[in-house]
């Protein structure tokens, strides 16, 4: 009989050559958009995520793959050969062998969907760890180049002073909640599935508090402003993501804060460009200087830079500065400087600079310009 099964490749989005790695990143991007716990009630996520799993199942398994790469789904059937797919299997156990565990072993599966005992990802008891919170920062060419100390100013849920975190009226007492045994979930069974829903009578905190905390109303957080010193490091790019760990919101009911994460969008400068941690920039030079030579200033992020310009130089021509460019961010070196100087061209000349630029013309020859010379002569058919 037919299979109505859909091709487990169709399934995960990828190409029936797809690599073990690729095959994982499909999985693991469709099963947290579909995982029944963010899709509560929702009949459709939870039969397409059982199929996930099931798909995941055999791809990733480079036996079961090979049976049904030649076979199809027919290689799972009852005398298919393998069987396994076919059978009823558990999608969470695929889910945590990708994720992680779930039960305290800080993997992903935790800190997406809370680790079964708490909510959010925290312990018994209701102690939530606070959520990350994120900060954009503009900073000129400069800051990012030479390092810089900034102090930020954010409003933030900390810890209640009143309560301490506890959420309870100082006095009042606490008790664990009889609906789930403090657990701060409760099972439901939904089809295939028995999942564990936040405990609709303690609201996920396993516990039932006599008097809440009059100034957090429970919570064991207020918001308050918060100012917090960030050290950006010599040589940051823009975009660059830096991490100040425990300076996020506090936890719920005394549980640890999250993390505060600052991105930098560093200005643009209107002489340099970088690329990693060389600098790029464009001099302009007389014709006189380029033809005689001299020497020429270059800006540098200390200052300037004398650089000795040979006779007889092309408009374009690039000369390296060697450590004048941006530190590496973890101090492993510093980049170059890259001068591309070009030849002005004067637009404006009065009758005297005409005369005598005229009188130089006249005097060149072949060996004045070599390549317009050797140009002419190549593409003299052209002109005919």
């Amino acid at each position: 009989m037919p299979t109505t099964k859909r091709d487990y490749y169709h399934v995960l989005g990828v190409e029936r050559n797809a690599s073990p790695d690729e095959i994982k990143k499909a999985y693991r991007k469709l099963a947290v958009k579909h995982h029944p716990d963010k899709n509560p009630g929702d009949k459709s996520a939870e039969d397409k995520f059982k199929e996930l799993g099931e798909a995941y199942e055999v791809l990733s398994n480079v036996d079961k793959r090979a049976a049904y790469d030649r076979f199809g789904h027919q290689a799972f059937t009852q005398g298919g050969g393998m069987g396994g797919a076919g059978g009823m299997h558990d999608p969470f156990d695929v889910f945590r062998e990708v994720f992680g565990s779930g039960r305290g072993g800080g993997g992903i599966f935790e800190s997406i969907f809370g680790d079964g005992m708490g909510h959010d990802g925290g312990e018994r008891g209701g102690r939530g760890r606070g959520a990350d919170l994120r900060y954009d920062m503009r900073i000129t060419f400069q800051e990012a180049a030479r390092g810089v100390e900034k102090e930020i100013e954010i409003s933030k849920l900390q810890t209640c002073d009143t309560c301490h975190g506890s959420g309870a009226e100082p006095g009042s007492k606490v008790t664990t909640c009889p609906t789930c045994g403090g657990q701060g979930q409760v099972a439901v069974t939904r089809g295939f599935f028995n999942i564990a829903q936040t405990c609709p009578r303690c609201r996920g905190a396993g516990q039932i508090i006599e008097k809440p905390c009059h100034t957090c109303r429970g919570d064991g957080r207020v918001e308050k402003t918060a100012k917090i010193k960030i050290k950006i490091p010599a040589g940051v790019e823009d975009g660059t993501r830096l991490r100040s760990s425990g300076q996020g919101e506090g936890g719920s009911r005394g549980g640890p804060p999250g993390d505060l994460y600052v991105v930098l969008h560093v200005e643009p400068h209107e002489i340099f460009q970088r690329e990693g941690t060389d600098l790029y920039c464009s001099v302009p030079i007389s014709f006189a200087r380029a033809a005689l030579g001299g020497e020429v200033k270059v800006p540098t992020l200390e200052g300037s830079a004398v650089l000795k310009v040979p006779a007889g130089t092309p408009s374009g021509k690039i000369f390296r500065l060697r450590g004048k460019g941006l530190p590496e961010v973890h101090g492993r070196g510093v980049g170059d400087l890259h001068a591309k100087l070009y030849v002005e061209v004067p637009t404006k000349l009065n009758h005297e600079q005409r005369q005598k630029l005229q009188d130089f013309a006249d005097s060149c020859d072949e060996h004045t310009h070599p390549e317009e010379t050797s140009f002419f002569r190549k593409a003299k058919d052209f002109f005919k």
